[in-house]
């Protein structure tokens, strides 16, 4: 998209500051710009427009209705096509509030640390135009569960892989299996607006299951093609709590060929706890059986260090809200740092998501971190596309 052509609001209620947003995207050719005073006055505007804006930058301190609240305004009454979190708090609480915008079925672009400069509008208006190929649920599908349910025991729902790239070498040495739902009508459905209600109605072990299959038939592929990568698979929250899992999963590797040492199980800081002692002791077994763990999205939850004391994690994930923009942002440059000096000292090997500048990845190299993984090297792509993704791979000099 042409940014002369983006629509664009900006929700805050420092005047200069607002003032300042509106000029530095004019700076970058954005000329269509709506302002909000405050989160009711915001809202007040966004009803009033005849199509959503492409994006709204919100400030979350304000006084009245605050940008947290405002936001999920936004997401209720569909009144933006994305939002941008702009505020000068901490990390953590930014983070807090992207998940929860997404979880509402809104696109976050990211968040911006005050005081807002061109660079830091400019590297997160360029995630404007991500998602390509996969726009047709950028409003939440329509559909019932039985629409659902079929659609898991008819195949439909199936893995795309996204590329993961070894600093070191350069080279792809491995790839994460993301749910994707193709329908009939040709649209690709994102995993948050499916894989919430499969868990809720007790299908999220099917899901792992059909992930596993995915994973262990595209890399049996690229085994026979000549290209060794190991693959990383989500687990549910739900799946921990089944004693049968690691059986099951070690008999799907077993029917394809697959050895567990190629297999990296990743596991959300949060989803352990649901059942601790089933939790604690199904990853015990998976890490007996050979398959690696990963932590995964490291430092979103309210128990890390908790976890890595108790848990044979093989690898850390540091979630891509903190790498983003990471080379712009001190305090989330500290996050990622601090991450990266903590698994050295576990001999954790490390994974930075959401890699999408030549900046972020340098900056990532030069702290010493093991692997990339986003959209600088590939976006999720179909299995069927996956070799071609890493054929086209190159390293930014």
């Amino acid at each position: 998209m042409a940014w002369n052509d983006l629509q664009a609001m900006v929700v805050e209620d420092h005047a200069f500051q607002r003032r300042m947003a509106v000029r530095l995207l004019g700076e970058l050719g954005v000329s269509h710009v709506l302002e909000g005073v405050d989160g009711l006055d915001a809202l007040h505007v966004l009803r009033q427009q005849a199509t959503p804006p492409d994006v709204v930058l919100v400030d979350l301190d304000m006084p009245g209705m605050d940008g947290i609240e405002c936001i999920s305004h936004i997401a209720r009454e569909h009144l933006a096509r994305s939002v941008v979190v702009v505020s000068a708090l901490e990390p953590a609480l930014l983070n807090t509030v992207q998940r929860m915008a997404r979880a509402c079925g809104l696109r976050v672009l990211g968040s911006v640390e005050k005081p807002l400069t061109r660079d830091k509008l400019e590297a997160v208006l360029n995630r404007i135009d991500d998602h390509v190929g996969e726009d047709a649920d950028e409003v939440p599908a329509k559909f019932t569960l039985q629409e659902l349910a079929d659609a898991l025991a008819g195949g439909e729902i199936v893995a795309w892989f996204q590329p993961q790239i070894e600093f070191a070498s350069g080279k792809v040495i491995g790839a994460e299996a993301l749910a994707r739902w193709e329908r009939p009508d040709g649209s690709v459905v994102r995993p948050c607006h499916f894989v919430p209600i499969l868990e809720r109605e007790g299908l999220a072990s099917e899901l792992t299951d059909r992930m596993l299959e995915d994973a262990c038939r595209w890399k049996q592929r690229c085994d026979h093609d000549g290209i060794r990568i190991k693959m990383s698979v989500n687990v549910s929250a739900v799946a921990l709590a089944d004693p049968s899992a690691a059986d099951r999963y070690q008999a799907i590797l077993e029917r394809h060929d697959i050895k567990p040492e190629d297999l990296i199980l990743e596991i959300t800081e949060s989803s352990v706890m649901t059942d601790a002692a089933l939790g604690l002791g199904l990853l015990a077994r998976l890490r007996l059986k050979g398959f690696g763990l990963s932590i995964d999205d490291f430092g979103t939850g309210y128990s890390s260090l908790a976890q890595l004391s108790q848990i044979p994690f093989t690898e850390l994930k540091i979630d891509q809200d903190f790498v983003f923009g990471a080379h712009l942002q001190p305090r989330k440059r500290a996050v990622v740092e601090t991450s990266l000096d903590l698994a050295r000292k576990l001999g954790l090997t490390t994974v930075a998501e959401g890699v999408e500048s030549i900046e972020d990845w340098q900056m990532l190299a030069e702290l010493g971190c093991d692997i990339a993984q986003g959209y600088l090297i590939s976006r999720p792509v179909p299995g069927s596309e996956l070799q071609l993704a890493i054929g086209r791979w190159r390293r930014p000099a």
